[in-house]
C-alpha cells in the first residue's frame, strides 16, 4: 500500500507542481482485476479503487495497518461508479448499482467485490478512517435519496447533494460521505469555498469525458494552489484548505470526510474576497 504523506502548511508554498501532486492527488486509482490502495497519514485515511471483471476480488489487509483483517479497527464507505455488481460482506451479498453506497462497519472480517458482467465491470471507489465503535453494515440505494438542489446557473454552480453516510441517514463512527452532480451548464463546486478543521476530504472526480478535466483549488484561503483532475482521480484536501473546482463541462464529485465533527454545516467560511 503506498503511502502519502500529509500536507505540511509550512512547506506548501514552496512546492513545485510535480511535488504538490504527489501529495495532494491519487491517481490510477482503477485497474482492471485488481484492488488499489494508498494510505494518507492525515487522520489514517484510506483511498482505493475495486475494478473486478471476470473474478471476484477479495480486500485484503496491507501490512502497513498491522491488523488480522481489514475492518478489524476501521469503517469503510464504498461507492459503485461502474456498471453493475455485488458486495459480500462476512455472509450477506449486496448488491450494487451505479452510484449505489455501502457502509461497511468496524468488525467485518472478509469483503469481495464482483462485477456482473465483466464486459461492464463495477468500478467501486473505497474510503476508509479508523473507528472505535462497530456500526451494522448497511447498502444505500441512490435513487431512494433525496437531494438537496443547491447554487444558481447564473452563478454556473447548480448542483444536487446526495448524502449516503451522515449523522441523519446511515450512521457511522467518523466516516461522512456522499455523491455531489452538477447541472448541464454548471461547473463550479463548493462555491463559495471553506476549510473545516475539525475534519480532512478528500473528492473523487467522475462522469468525465476523456478530454474533460477539473481544475481542484486547494491551499490557504490567501495562498491558493490547484491540481489538473481527470476522472476517477481523487484531490486530498488536508483540514487548513480550502476545497473547490471549476471543469471544462458538468461532473460529479464523490466526497467523504473522517476526523472530530461530522456535521455537514460545520464548515469557516472563505470568502471570495479572502482568496488570493
Amino acid at each position: 500500500m503506498d503511502l502519502i504523506p500529509a500536507i505540511d502548511i509550512r512547506t506548501y508554498a514552496r512546492m513545485s507542481p510535480a511535488e504538490l501532486r504527489q501529495v495532494a492527488l491519487v491517481e490510477s486509482l482503477f485497474v482492471s482485476g485488481k484492488i488499489v490502495l494508498k494510505s494518507w497519514e492525515t487522520d489514517r485515511a484510506v483511498i482505493g479503487g475495486a475494478m473486478p471483471t471476470r473474478a471476484k476480488l477479495t480486500l485484503s489487509v496491507p501490512a502497513e495497518l498491522a491488523a488480522a483483517f481489514f475492518n478489524e479497527r476501521r469503517e469503510l464507505g464504498v461507492i459503485n461508479l461502474g456498471g453493475p455488481g455485488m458486495v459480500r460482506v462476512d455472509d450477506t451479498v449486496y448488491p450494487l448499482a451505479a452510484v449505489d453506497c455501502l457502509y461497511i462497519g468496524r468488525g467485518a472480517r472478509k469483503v469481495v467485490f464482483g462485477s456482473d458482467r465483466a464486459s461492464d465491470p463495477a468500478r467501486y471507489y473505497l474510503l476508509s478512517y479508523p473507528a472505535h465503535a462497530a456500526f451494522p453494515t448497511t447498502r444505500v440505494v441512490f435513487k431512494d435519496v433525496k437531494g438537496a438542489e443547491l447554487g444558481d446557473p447564473a452563478q454556473a454552480n447548480a448542483r444536487t447533494i446526495h448524502k449516503f453516510i451522515h449523522p441523519d441517514g446511515v450512521p457511522s463512527c467518523q466516516l461522512v460521505m456522499g455523491v455531489t452532480m452538477l447541472k448541464p451548464g454548471s461547473v463550479w463546486n463548493t462555491m463559495p469555498p471553506h476549510t473545516h478543521l475539525r475534519r480532512s476530504e478528500v473528492y473523487l472526480y467522475f462522469n468525465l469525458q476523456p478530454s474533460q478535466v477539473v481544475f481542484h483549488f486547494l491551499g490557504k484561503p490567501d495562498e491558493t494552489r490547484h491540481l489538473i483532475v481527470r476522472e476517477g482521480e481523487a484531490a486530498l484536501s488536508p483540514p487548513w484548505s480550502i476545497h473547490c473546482g471549476v471543469g471544462t463541462a458538468h461532473y460529479s464529485f464523490a466526497w467523504g470526510m473522517g476526523g472530530e465533527n461530522q456535521v455537514f454545516a460545520d464548515m469557516d467560511p472563505a470568502p471570495l474576497t479572502e482568496l488570493r
